[in-house]
């Protein structure tokens, strides 16, 4: 899945347009760096549970950047992982 997006960095809202068009709001909830690439970690802002979405980072240039769905479980894994650790203290996490 790529996204173009539109960042409303104050409401820390960003508005992403899906395969089909549709535009769907996520709350930014980090950025976590693995193996070299950056990914974004967000909870659809308009659904009653909490589903975190992990998307990969991908620059297009010095101020665009597309956002991929990532499907390596083991990815997944690690950038959830890391969100988990650095968040321990403040979250309760139900996996």
């Amino acid at each position: 899945m790529e996204n173009d997006n539109l960042m409303e960095e104050e409401s820390g809202i960003l508005t992403l347009t899906d395969e089909d068009g549709q535009e769907v709001d996520f709350e930014y909830l980090d950025s976590v760096d693995y193996d070299g690439k950056e990914y974004l970690v967000l909870m659809p802002a308009d659904q009653a549970e909490t589903q975190i979405v992990i998307l990969e980072v991908e620059p297009v240039d010095e101020e665009n950047e597309n956002y991929l769905s990532v499907s390596d479980e083991a990815v997944l894994d690690a950038v959830y992982g890391i969100f988990k650790e650095r968040y321990k203290d403040i979250l309760t996490f139900e996996d």
